[in-house]
C-alpha cells in the first residue's frame, strides 16, 4: 500500500512541477516552449493507474485550452502524433487527438506536410483499434491534401511517393486509404438521412466524424468544401503511392461522379486500373454487387447511383463467374426494371390475365423515365444478354425465368401489345428500351429453353408471335420481335413431343392465317405480318414430315403479289428435303425423345399430304372446287409438284435410295422421263396401289388436284400440273387413268388456247385421255368433229385462227397415235378416214404452208403418227409419194426445226432396211446427216436422237417416255444392220478434219452409245467408240471436249473391267504427258489456232496448211515444228479441260478403288498441283476430279504430304510459268490447312523459294508481263506465309520455336527493294501489311532483337514510300494554287496517321534499357542521314514518343538526342523544323538543367547571331516548345529564359515574334511579372542597343519600351533608376519605323513620379529630347511626336513651353494648311505624305500648341493675351481651312483643357479687356462646329461648359457664350449635343 501511495504521490509531483512551469509563464513564446516539452509527457500520464492523477491530467488540460486559444501558438503535434500512434491507451489517444487536431493547422505548410507520412503510417490498426480516432486522422489527412502539390505522374519522385509514405511498410495502408476516398467520393452531405447511395450509416458517420455538422462547411473554421475535397483525394489515388489494383474501385466510383473533375480523372485511372485486376476474382465480384445493390437493414448501404450502377454493370458483363450469381443477378434485374432512379420500388402485378392482350399497366405505376433510367435499362439489357450466353446451364435456368418474367411486365408495363399514350411523348427512348427487352426476351428463352419455350402451351412463344402481330410501337420494335423469335429458333434442335408439336402446329398456322388490319379481342389489332415468322418456325421446328408444316409452305407461296420475297424463298425451302436438311443441319437433340424414333428428315405420308391439301377441309376440296380461278393459284402448281414428287421418291426408294441434293426435283423427273428401271419401278407401284383402297384413292385424289389445276387455273399451273399428270399417266394402268376420263371434255378450251405450252399439254393429256376405252364415244367423236371442223380452214386463216388450228391438230394426232398404242385402231373402222384425213392435212401443210405455227402442228403429227405406226412409206396414198415427204421434211430440218428433225428420224423408223442410196431408208439418212451443217449443239442432239430413231426403232431408249399409255408398242419394221452401218458411218467421220463435221459426229456418237449403248451393235464397238472420244478430248472446241468427257463416261459404265482400266490408263497418261494418244489426226484443213491469234499482215495462220505455206514462203521449214508445238501445247492443256465434265470424275473415282489409280498413287501429287492450274477450265476439271478421286482429301493429303510438297518445292521454280504460278497457289493451299508441325522442316525452304520467285520476278517482270500473274500468285503465297508466321507468332514461343530465324529471314525481305522499296505499288502494300502485322502479333521477347534496326529503317522508308510526285508538286506548288506549306502539312498529316508510324510505336512499346541502348546509334543515323519530310518527321515523332511513353528507359539518352535535334531544328523545311523544335520541348522534360540552359543559350545564338530571319523564328519554336511541353522545368529556369523572351516578343517580324509572345502569354500570370525580371530584361536591352544589326537595335528599344508599360501608372526609384539609361540611350538617333512606341513610353516616364524624373538635371534632359524629337520632319513620325509633345505640356513640371512650343508646331502648321506645293517645298523626304498623316500631324500641332499655354507660369495678363492672341490666329484659320473632324476634335478638347488651366488661375486674377476680347474670339471659333459630325459638336459644346463658369468674370464674355449657346441650341437636333448645351447653359453664373 505504502509503495502504491509512493508511486502515486511521485507521479502527483512530477504532474504539479509540470503544472506550476506552465502556470509561471508569462507570454506565448514561453508556453509554447513548455508544452512543446512537457505535453505529450503529461498527456502520458493519462494511462496513470491512479484516479487521482488522471484527473490532475485532465484539469491541467482545461488550463492549458484556455491558455492556448492563441492561433499563433504552436503545439507539439510531431511528438503527439508519434505518442498516439505507440501508445495504445484510449484516454491518452483522446487528448492526443484533441490537441493534434488543434495544432496541426497552425504549423506552416511544409511542417504540416512532414507529418503527412506519420499520419498515415498504420492507420489501418489504428482504424481495428478506435473507428472514431481513425475518422479524426482520415479528415485530417483529406485536410492535408488540400496543401500537397503531388509529382507530375510518371517521375521518379511519384514512383518514390508509395515508398516515402510507408506504404511499402504497411502494406495495408493503401488500400485502407483507398478504400475510404472511394467512400468519400460516394458521400454527399444530408442532414435529412444517414443512409446514401453505397454507404452504410456507420460509414456515413466516420466521413461526418459522427454527427460533427461544421465538417463539411467550408464557411466555417475548420471544415471543408466536400468537392474541392474529394477532387484532392482522387488526384492523390491518383497518383504513384497507390497501385493500380488498389486503385479500381475507388477509380470506377470516381468515374461515375457528377463532377467532371473528378469524373476525368476517375475515367484515366480506370483506363490503367482495369487491366490490373481480375474480374473472375470472387472477391472482387462481392464488392462490385454490394457496391451495386447496397446492404440490406436499416444501416445498411443503399443501392448505387444509377450512373455508377450502370459501370459497374458494364464490367459485370466482363465476368463469366459473375453469372454464377444467381440470386444477386435476379435481383438486379428485377431492381433495375422496377425501381426508378429516386430509389424506391415499383412493384408491377404477377398476376396475369386470362387474356394476355389486356395485361396492361396504368402509366402511374411503370418505371420512371428518364435519361438515366434509361441507360441503367440498357444496360441491364446487355447484362441480361450476357448471362444468356455465358452462363452454366444450371445458372441460366434458374435466372431466365424469373428475369423473362420481369421483361414482359416491364414491356407490358408500357402498354401491350399497344403502347400507353404518353409513351408517345418519349418515343425513341421508350422505343429502344422496348426493343432491347424483346431482344433480352429471346436470348434467355433460347438460353433456358425447357423452363421457357416448351411448356404445352407454348405460352411465350404465343405472346411473341402476338407481339409481333400487334405491337405498333415502330419499325426497330417489330425487328426485335423477330430477332427474338429468331433466336427462340435455336431451341428447336432435336424432336418435339407430340402435344407440343401438336400446339406449335395449330400456333403457326393461327398466324398464317392472320390478316392486316383484323381485330381480335379488345385493343388487338393486326399491323404487323407474322407469315415469314411462321414459315420459319414451320421450316425450322416441325419435322418434314408435318404436313400442316408442308401446308403452312404452301399458304406462304399462295400469298399476293405483295408477300416478302424471303418469305417466298423460305416456303420453297421447306417444300424441298434438301433445302429443308440445309436448314435444320443434324445435331444431337436438346429435347425429349419418348415415342417418336423416326428421322427428322422423314418425308410426309402421301396420303396425308394429299388430304391436307386436297381433303374436304382444305381450301383446295377437289370435290367442291369448281370456281375459276383457284384460290391462291400461285401455290396450287407447286403442291401438286410436291405431292407427285413425294409420291415418286417412296415409289423409287423401294427399289433403290435416291440421293435428295439440290436437284432433287429434277433428279426425279430425269429418272422417271428416261430411265427403264425407275420408269418400271413406278410404273408396278402404281399398279400395286390401285389393289389397296386408301393408296387408291390418294392415287385418285392426285390425278384429280393435277387435272383440276391444268384446267382450273388459268394457265397459272398448267406446266407444273400437266408435267405431273403427264407422268402420272404415262406409267399408270388404265384403271387407274379411268378416273379422270371424264375431265377429258373439260380440255377443249385448253386445246384451243393462245398459249402454245397449255395446247402441247391438253392436247397430249386429250390423247391420252380420249383413247382410255372408257371414255364416252358420243362426246368424244362430237369434240373430234370439232377439231376436223377447224382445221379445215387452215388455207383462210388469220391471227389466233392459226392457234386453233395448231392446237386441234396436235389434240387430233395424239388421239389417233394413242388408239394405235392401245391396240384398238384395227377395230375401229370409222377411225379411217380421221386418219386419212389427218395424215393428209400434215402433208399438205408441209409442202405448201410456209406458216411456223402449222409447221410445227404438221411435223409433230406426222412424228405421232408415224412413231404409232399409223403413217409409213407403204401406208401413203398415191398422192403423197415417200420421197416427197421425206424431202419436205429435210428442208424443213435444215431450218433447224427440231420437231421437223425427229419427225424425219420416226419416219425413219418405218422405212425398210435397205442402205443402197435412193431408197427412203438411205434418203432419210441423208437428209439428217446434211444437218451437220448447222452449228447450233442442241439442233445436232436432235438430229442424233433421230438417228437412234431410224437405227434401232422403238429399241432406242429416247422413245421410253413416248410410250405414255398403258399399252404397246406398236410393231415396224426390223432392224438388224441399220445400227452398225449408221455407226461405222458416224465413226469414220469422228476422224474428219472439218471442224462443223468434228462437232456433229462426236455428238451423234454420244447419241448412239446413250440411247442405244445397251444392243449388241454398241456394245462390239465400245472400244472404237473410245477410241473416237478420246480424240476429241484434246480438241479446241470446249463443247467437242465436254461431249467426249461424258461419251468416255458412258463408254465407262457400259464396259467390263478390262476396258474401264485401259480408259483410265489413257486418260492418266495423257494427263501427266506421258502418252501421246489423245492428239487427233492431222490434215491440211486441221484448224489449229483461232482465226487472229497468229495475224501475218494480210490474215491469220489457223490451219496445218497455212503452217506449211508460211514455211515454204519463209523458207524456213523448222517453222512447220514451232508451229505445231505451239499447237501442242495449246491443245494439251485444253484437252485437261474436258476431264471433269459430264462424268470423267466418276471413271477416275471408280478406278481409285479397285482400278489402276489404286496401284498408281504418284498421280496424286501432280493432280493437287494441277487443281490450282491458271487456266479456269483446267482448275475446275481438276477440281472435280480430285472431290471424286480422293472421298477423304484430310487423309489422303496427310498420307502424302510429303510427296506433294516435295513435289511442289521442285517445280516452283520451273520453266513453265504455269507451273511456277500453280505450286505458289498449292503451297500457300497446302500449309494453311495443316498443323505448324507438319510443314515445319518445309517453312525455310518455302521462304527462300519464295524469296528467289520474288527477286527473279521483280528482275524479269519487264520483260516478260505474261509472268504478272505468277507474281501475283507468289504474292499471295508470301501473304499466307506471313499469315503462318503472325499466328505463330502471336501463340507464343511454344509454337513457333524458330520464330528468330524467321523473322532474321521476313524481315529483310520485306524492308529490301524487293519488298517496301519495291516500285510496284502491290508489293509495296503487301509489304507494309506484312510487316505491320508481325510487329502488332509478335511478342516482345521475339520482336525485342530486331528493334533497333527495324527502327532505323522504318523511319527511312517512311519518305520511301511516299508518292514520287509529292516533292514534284511542292516544287510547283503555286501552279497549282496552294502554298508549298500547304502542302508540307498534309504531308506531315499524313506522316503522324501513317501505319508506319504505328508499327514504330508498336516497336518502342517493347524496349527495355538493353535494346533502349542498342537503338541509341540506328535512331541517331535515321535522324541524321534520312531524306525527305516523312522520314525527318518521323524521327522527331519518335523522340516525342520516347520522351513521354518510354521516359523511364530513355532518361539517360535525353541530353544526347536533345543537342541531335538540336542541329535538326536548323532544316531549311519549316515543317521538320518546327517538328525537330517541338521534340526539344519534350525531350527537356527528362535533360538536366545545365542540357536545357544549353539549349536555351542556342536559342540566344540563333535569335541574336544569325542573320537569317528563320533562325529567329526556329528559336522561338524551340522556347514555346519548351514552355508547352516541359512547363515546370521551364519555370525552374524561368529567371533565365523569361528576359530572353521578353525582348524578342517585341521582335518587328511576326513570324519571329509570335512564338515568343504565345510563350511568354502561356507562362506569365500578367503584366507585373516584368517588375520581377526589370534588372535582367534591362540589361540585355542595353546590350544589344549597341547592335550593328538595326533590327536587334530595335528590338531592345522596343523591349525597353514594353517594360515601361508594363510597370503601370507608378514607376518607383528603383525601376527607374534601372530604365532611365537605357530609356534615354533608346530614343536617341535618327527616326526610324516604330520609333514613336520609344517615344511615347519616354513620355509615360516622365510622367511618373521618383528622384529620377524630380532630377532638375533629368527634367531638363527629358525636356530637350521631347522638343528635339518634335522637330523631326519625318511625316510619319512627326504626328506622334507631336501628340507625344502634346501629352508631355500638360504635365506639372513642364513650365512655360509656349514659345517653344510655338516654334515648332506653327511653321509645321502653316506648311500644312498651304498645300501639296508648300509642303514640297518644306519635306525632306520626296513622296508627299498621305492626307491622313498630314491631318494627323496638324491635329497633333493644333492640340501642342493650345495645351503649351500655361497661365500658371504667365506673369501677367499681356503675356498670356499675347500667347492666347496667337495660337488663336493659327487656330481660325486651321479651323476655316481644314475640315477633318480629327483636326477639330483635337483644337476643341485642346480648347476644353486651356479653359480648365484658365479657371483654375481666374480665382486669383481678375480678367482684363484684353483677355476678354481674346476669349470672346475662341467661343467664335466654336461655332466652327455647326458643319461638323454630332461628336465634333459634343466636344464643342463640352468646350463651352467648361468655359461657363468664367463667364461671371465679365459680361460681355457671358453674353457671347450665352449667344452662341442659344444659337446652337436652336439648330441642334441631335439629343446628346442639346443635353451638353443646356448643362453648359445652367453652369453660365448669373451676374
Amino acid at each position: 500500500m505504502a509503495s502504491t501511495e509512493s508511486t502515486e504521490a511521485k507521479e502527483l509531483s512530477l504532474v504539479g512541477k509540470v503544472e506550476l512551469r506552465i502556470a509561471l509563464t508569462d507570454s506565448d513564446t514561453k508556453l509554447e516552449t513548455i508544452l512543446n516539452t512537457y505535453l505529450p509527457p503529461l498527456l502520458l500520464k493519462l494511462a496513470s493507474d491512479h484516479i487521482n492523477v488522471r484527473n490532475k491530467v485532465i484539469s491541467i488540460c482545461q488550463h492549458i485550452n484556455t491558455r492556448v486559444k492563441a492561433p499563433n501558438i504552436k503545439l507539439p503535434v510531431t511528438g503527439l502524433l508519434k505518442q498516439y500512434k505507440k501508445n495504445g491507451n484510449a484516454l491518452v489517444r483522446h487528448f492526443d487527438i484533441l490537441y493534434i487536431q488543434q495544432g496541426l493547422f497552425r504549423l506552416s505548410i511544409p511542417e504540416r506536410l512532414q507529418l503527412l507520412p506519420m499520419l498515415v503510417q498504420g492507420i489501418h490498426k489504428n482504424f481495428r483499434e478506435s473507428v472514431r480516432h481513425t475518422s479524426s486522422l482520415f479528415n485530417m489527412l483529406l485536410k492535408l491534401l488540400h496543401s500537397v502539390t503531388f509529382p507530375p505522374r510518371g517521375t521518379g519522385e511519384d514512383a518514390a511517393l508509395r515508398d516515402t509514405l510507408g506504404f511499402v511498410e504497411e502494406i495495408e495502408d493503401a488500400p485502407f486509404i483507398a478504400s475510404w476516398i472511394g467512400k468519400l467520393i460516394l458521400f454527399s452531405p444530408n442532414p435529412s438521412t444517414k443512409r446514401l447511395p453505397g454507404l452504410t450509416v456507420e460509414e456515413c458517420n466516420f466521413l461526418q466524424l459522427y454527427d460533427k455538422k461544421d465538417t463539411w462547411l467550408p464557411s466555417i473554421a475548420g471544415g471543408m468544401s466536400i468537392v474541392e475535397t474529394k477532387v484532392v483525394a482522387v488526384k492523390f489515388l491518383a497518383s504513384g503511392a497507390f497501385s493500380d489494383t488498389e486503385r479500381f474501385l475507388p477509380a470506377l466510383i470516381a468515374s461515375s461522379d457528377t463532377n467532371s473533375r473528378v469524373s476525368d480523372l476517375g475515367e484515366d485511372m480506370m483506363k490503367r486500373a482495369v487491366s490490373a485486376v481480375s474480374l473472375e476474382d470472387g472477391a472482387v465480384l462481392e464488392q462490385l454487387f454490394q457496391l451495386y445493390l447496397g446492404t440490406r437493414g436499416t444501416d445498411g448501404s443503399l443501392p448505387a447511383r444509377v450512373s455508377l450502377q450502370v459501370k459497374l454493370l458494364a464490367l459485370l458483363c466482363k465476368s463469366n463467374r459473375a453469372t454464377s450469381y444467381t440470386a444477386k443477378n435476379i435481383q438486379i434485374v428485377k431492381e433495375g426494371l422496377t425501381t426508378g432512379t429516386s430509389g424506391q420500388s415499383v412493384e408491377l402485378s404477377d398476376a396475369r390475365s386470362a387474356n394476355p392482350r389486356q395485361r396492361n399497366i396504368s402509366s402511374s405505376t411503370a418505371a420512371v423515365q428518364g435519361l438515366e433510367a434509361s441507360k441503367l435499362r440498357t444496360q441491364i439489357f446487355a447484362y441480361t444478354n450476357w448471362l444468356a450466353r455465358m452462363s452454366d446451364p444450371a445458372h441460366i435456368n434458374v435466372v431466365a425465368p424469373s428475369t423473362v418474367t420481369q421483361l414482359r411486365d416491364y414491356i407490358e408495363s408500357q402498354g401491350w401489345p399497344t403502347p400507353l399514350e404518353n409513351m408517345s411523348q418519349q418515343h425513341n427512348q421508350e422505343s429502344n428500351l422496348r426493343s432491347l427487352g424483346y431482344e433480352s426476351i429471346g436470348v434467355l428463352a433460347r438460353a433456358s429453353a425447357e423452363a421457357l419455350i416448351f411448356d404445352e402451351d407454348l405460352d411465350l412463344l404465343r405472346w411473341l408471335f402476338d407481339s409481333l402481330a400487334a405491337d405498333s410501337m415502330g419499325t426497330e420494335v417489330t425487328l426485335s420481335i423477330e430477332l427474338a423469335l429468331s433466336s427462340i429458333l435455336g431451341a428447336f434442335g432435336g424432336y418435339l413431343k407430340p402435344e407440343l408439336e401438336y400446339s406449335l402446329e395449330n400456333l403457326l398456322l393461327h398466324n398464317m392465317q392472320r390478316e392486316l388490319g383484323n381485330v381480335e379481342g379488345s385493343d388487338f389489332r393486326v399491323v404487323h405480318s407474322t407469315r415469314f415468322a411462321a414459315v420459319r418456325y414451320a421450316n425450322r421446328c416441325l419435322p418434314f414430315r408435318n404436313v400442316k408444316a408442308r401446308w403452312i409452305n404452301v399458304l406462304a407461296m399462295g400469298s399476293d403479289a405483295s408477300g416478302r420475297r424471303e418469305m417466298l424463298d423460305e416456303a420453297r425451302k421447306g417444300l424441298d428435303p434438301y433445302w429443308y436438311r440445309m436448314l435444320n443441319p443434324a445435331k444431337s437433340g436438346i429435347l425429349e425423345k419418348e415415342v417418336s424414333t423416326q428421322s427428322k428428315y422423314e418425308l410426309p405420308r402421301l396420303g396425308e399430304l394429299l388430304e391436307q391439301f386436297f381433303g374436304k377441309d382444305s381450301i383446295w376440296n377437289i370435290v367442291r372446287i369448281q370456281d375459276i380461278p383457284l384460290p391462291m393459284a400461285n401455290a396450287y402448281g407447286p403442291a401438286v409438284t410436291f405431292c407427285s414428287n413425294i409420291l415418286f421418291h417412296q415409289t423409287l426408294s423401294t427399289a433403290s435410295p435416291v440421293v435428295i441434293d439440290s436437284e432433287w426435283d429434277r433428279q426425279l423427273t430425269t429418272l422417271i422421263m428416261n430411265d427403264e428401271s425407275s420408269r418400271n419401278s413406278v410404273r408396278d407401284h402404281l399398279h400395286v396401289m390401285v389393289q389397296d383402297r386408301e393408296q387408291e384413292l390418294a392415287l385418285r385424289t392426285l390425278f384429280t388436284a393435277a387435272l383440276n389445276g391444268m384446267v382450273a387455273s388459268a394457265g397459272k399451273n398448267v406446266a407444273s400440273c400437266s408435267m405431273c399428270l403427264l407422268q402420272l399417266c404415262s406409267l399408270s394402268s388404265d384403271i387407274s387413268v379411268g378416273s379422270i376420263v371424264p375431265g377429258v371434255f373439260k380440255l377443249q378450251d385448253s386445246i384451243l388456247s393462245n398459249d402454245k405450252t397449255v395446247r402441247e399439254a391438253s392436247s397430249r393429256l386429250f390423247g391420252i385421255l380420249g383413247s382410255h376405252q372408257d371414255c364416252p364415244r358420243s362426246e368424244l367423236e362430237k369434240m373430234l368433229r370439232g377439231f376436223e371442223g377447224t382445221c379445215k380452214s387452215w388455207q383462210e386463216a388469220v391471227g389466233s385462227v392459226y392457234l386453233q388450228i395448231h392446237g386441234a391438230m396436235l389434240a387430233t394426232s395424239y388421239y389417233l397415235s394413242r388408239r394405235a398404242f392401245r391396240a384398238s385402231l384395227a377395230v375401229a373402222t370409222e377411225d379411217e378416214p380421221r386418219v386419212q384425213a389427218a395424215v393428209d392435212l400434215c402433208l399438205k401443210i408441209l409442202s405448201t404452208s410456209h406458216d411456223k405455227t402449222l409447221l410445227d402442228a404438221a411435223t409433230v403429227s406426222i412424228a405421232q403418227l408415224t412413231i404409232s405406226g399409223i403413217l409409213s412409206p407403204k401406208s401413203l396414198a398415191q398422192s403423197h409419194s415417200a420421197g416427197t415427204v421425206v424431202k419436205s421434211l429435210a428442208d424443213n430440218a435444215g431450218k433447224g426445226n427440231e420437231n421437223a428433225i425427229k419427225a424425219l428420224g420416226s419416219f425413219g423408223m418405218q422405212c425398210d432396211e435397205d442402205f443402197t442410196e435412193g431408197t427412203i431408208f438411205h434418203q432419210v439418212f441423208t437428209g439428217l446427216f446434211k444437218l451437220h451443217e448447222l452449228r447450233e449443239a442442241t439442233v445436232q442432239f436432235s438430229v442424233g436422237e433421230a438417228f437412234s430413231y431410224t437405227a434401232a426403232g422403238w429399241a432406242s431408249k429416247a422413245l421410253i417416255a413416248t410410250l405414255d399409255v398403258d399399252g404397246r408398242a406398236p410393231s415396224s419394221p426390223s432392224r438388224n444392220a441399220s445400227l452398225s452401218w449408221i455407226l461405222e458411218k458416224i465413226l469414220g467421220d469422228c476422224k474428219t478434219t472439218k471442224p462443223a463435221l468434228r462437232q456433229a459426229s462426236v455428238i451423234w456418237l454420244l447419241c448412239l452409245v446413250q440411247f442405244c449403248g445397251h444392243l449388241p451393235a454398241i456394245q462390239e464397238r465400245l472400244r472404237d467408240c473410245q477410241t473416237a472420244f478420246k480424240g476429241f478430248l484434246a480438241d479446241r472446241e470446249s463443247l467437242n471436249q465436254e461431249t467426249a468427257s461424258r461419251g468416255l463416261s458412258l463408254v465407262y459404265e457400259k464396259g467390263d473391267r478390262e476396258l474401264k482400266d485401259d480408259l483410265v490408263r489413257d486418260l492418266v497418261g495423257s494427263f501427266t504427258g506421258s502418252s501421246v494418244n489423245m492428239s487427233g489426226s492431222i490434215s491440211g484443213e486441221t484448224q489449229l489456232f483461232e482465226p487472229g491469234a497468229l495475224p501475218t499482215g494480210d490474215g491469220s495462220i489457223t490451219t496445218y496448211k497455212d503452217i506449211m505455206s508460211l514455211a515454204a514462203e519463209v523458207g524456213n521449214p523448222s517453222l512447220v515444228y514451232k508451229f505445231m508445238s505451239l499447237a501442242a501445247n495449246n491443245a494439251i492443256w485444253s484437252s485437261r479441260a474436258a476431264f471433269g465434265r459430264f462424268g470423267l470424275s466418276n471413271i477416275l473415282s471408280d478406278s481409285s478403288v479397285d482400278g489402276y489409280l489404286a496401284q498408281n498413287p504418284k498421280l496424286y501429287p501432280a493432280l493437287f498441283r494441277y487443281r490450282f492450274d491458271p487456266n479456269t477450265n483446267v482448275r475446275s476439271s481438276m477440281n472435280e476430279i480430285w472431290a471424286a478421286l480422293v472421298p477423304e482429301p484430310t487423309a489422303t493429303i496427310d498420307k502424302h504430304f510429303d510427296t506433294i510438297m516435295s513435289d511442289l518445292l521442285k517445280n516452283i521454280l520451273g520453266k513453265e510459268w504455269r507451273t511456277r504460278q500453280a505450286c505458289c497457289a498449292a503451297v500457300a493451299d497446302l500449309v494453311q490447312s495443316r498443323p505448324a508441325a507438319k510443314y515445319e522442316k518445309y517453312i525455310g525452304e518455302i521462304w527462300t523459294l519464295t524469296f528467289k520467285l520474288q527477286q527473279h520476278l521483280t528482275t524479269v517482270q519487264v520483260c516478260d508481263d505474261i509472268k504478272e500473274s505468277v507474281r501475283t500468285a507468289a504474292m499471295a503465297l508470301a501473304r499466307v506465309l506471313v499469315s503462318i508466321l503472325t499466328r505463330g507468332l502471336e501463340a507464343g514461343d511454344s509454337t513457333t520455336r524458330s520464330a528468330g530465324a524467321m523473322l532474321e529471314h521476313v524481315l529483310p525481305f520485306l524492308l529490301s527493294p524487293s519488298g517496301l522499296e519495291s516500285p510496284a505499288q502491290d508489293i509495296q502494300s503487301f509489304s507494309l501489311s506484312a510487316l505491320l502485322q508481325i510487329i502488332k502479333k509478335c511478342n516482345k521477347t521475339v520482336l525485342r532483337p530486331f528493334i533497333p534496326d527495324l527502327v532505323r529503317r522504318l523511319i527511312l522508308l517512311l519518305s520511301s514510300l511516299e508518292p514520287e510526285g509529292i516533292e514534284y508538286i511542292r516544287l510547283r506548288a503555286e501552279q497549282y494554287g496552294v502554298t508549298g506549306q500547304q502542302i508540307d502539312d498534309a504531308r506531315l498529316s499524313g506522316v503522324r496517321g501513317s501505319p508506319m508510324l504505328e508499327a514504330i510505336e508498336r516497336c518502342l512499346d517493347f524496349l527495355d534499357e538493353v535494346s533502349m541502348q542498342e537503338l541509341r546509334r540506328p535512331l541517331e543515323d535515321a535522324i541524321t542521314t534520312g531524306l525527305g519530310l516523312p522520314s525527318r518527321v518521323g524521327g522527331s515523332r519518335v523522340l516525342v514518343s520516347l520522351s513521354t511513353r518510354h521516359n523511364f528507359i530513355f532518361r539517360p539518352h535525353a541530353n544526347h538526342f536533345l543537342r541531335l535535334a538540336r542541329k535538326q531544328v536548323l532544316d531549311r523545311n519549316e515543317t521538320i523544323s518546327v517538328s525537330y523544335a517541338a521534340a526539344c520541348g519534350y525531350l527537356a522534360r527528362l535533360t538536366s538543367d545545365e542540357e536545357i540552359l544549353k539549349l536555351v543559350e542556342h536559342c540566344r545564338k540563333l535569335y541574336f547571331d544569325s542573320d537569317d530571319e528563320r533562325h529567329r523564328v526556329v528559336a522561338g519554336e524551340i522556347v514555346l516548345s519548351i514552355s508547352k511541353y516541359a512547363t515546370d522545368r521551364f519555370g525552374a529556369l524561368a529567371a533565365e529564359i523569361l528576359p530572353f523572351v521578353f525582348l524578342a516578343k517585341q521582335d518587328a517580324y511576326g513570324g519571329a515574334r509570335t512564338p515568343f509572345q504565345e510563350t511568354w502569354n502561356e507562362t506569365v500570370g500578367g503584366s507585373r511579372t516584368v517588375l520581377l525580371y526589370m534588372q535582367e530584361i534591362v540589361q540585355l536591352a542595353m546590350q544589344y542597343l549597341e547592335s550593328p544589326k538595326w533590327s536587334l537595335k530595335h528590338t531592345a528599344a522596343f523591349t525597353v519600351a514594353e517594360a515601361i508599360a508594363s510597370t503601370g501608372d507608378e514607376i518607383n526609384d528603383a525601376t527607374a533608376k534601372v530604365v532611365w539609361p537605357v530609356l534615354e540611350k533608346a530614343v536617341d538617333g535618327k527616326t526610324w519605323e516604330g520609333k514613336e512606341r520609344i517615344l511615347r513610353a519616354f513620355v509615360k516616364f516622365s510622367r511618373a513620379r521618383n528622384t529620377i524624373t524630380q532630377d532638375e538635371t533629368i527634367q531638363a534632359r527629358i525636356k530637350k529630347i521631347i522638343l528635339r524629337e518634335s522637330r523631326r520632319n519625318n511625316a510619319a513620325y512627326r504626328q506622334h511626336a507631336l501628340s507625344c509633345l502634346a501629352e508631355y505640356v500638360e504635365l506639372p513640371d513642364s513650365g512655360d513651353l509656349f514659345t517653344d512650343v510655338y516654334d515648332i508646331t506653327a511653321p509645321i502648321i502653316e506648311d500644312l494648311l498651304a498645300g501639296p506645293d508648300v509642303m514640297d517645298q518644306t519635306m525632306q523626304s520626296g513622296d508627299l505624305p498621305p492626307r491622313t498623316t498630314n491631318d494627323e500631324a496638324l491635329a497633333s500641332a493644333q492640340s501642342a500648341m493650345l495645351r503649351s499655354i500655361n497661365p500658371q507660369g504667365q506673369t501677367n495678363n499681356e503675356e498670356l493675351n499675347s500667347y492666347l492672341s496667337r495660337a488663336l490666329a493659327l487656330t481660325v484659320r486651321t479651323l476655316s481651312e481644314n475640315g477633318n473632324r480629327n483636326v477639330h476634335n483635337a483644337i476643341y478638347e485642346a480648347e476644353k483643357s486651356l479653359f480648365q488651366k484658365l479657371g483654375k488661375e481666374s480665382i486669383r486674377q481678375p480678367f482684363s479687356e484684353a483677355l476678354v476680347t481674346v476669349l470672346i474670339e475662341y467661343v467664335k471659333t466654336l461655332s466652327k462646329s455647326q458643319d461638323q459630325v454630332e461628336q465634333t459638336r459634343i466636344k464643342a459644346a463640352e468646350a463651352a461648359a467648361t468655359l461657363a463658369p468664367l463667364c461671371g468674370r465679365s459680361e460681355q464674355l457671358r453674353t457671347a457664350l450665352i449667344g452662341w449657346i442659344s444659337s446652337a441650341r436652336t439648330q441642334e437636333r441631335s439629343v446628346p449635343v442639346q443635353q451638353v448645351l443646356d448643362r453648359a447653359r445652367q453652369a453660365i453664373p448669373k451676374m
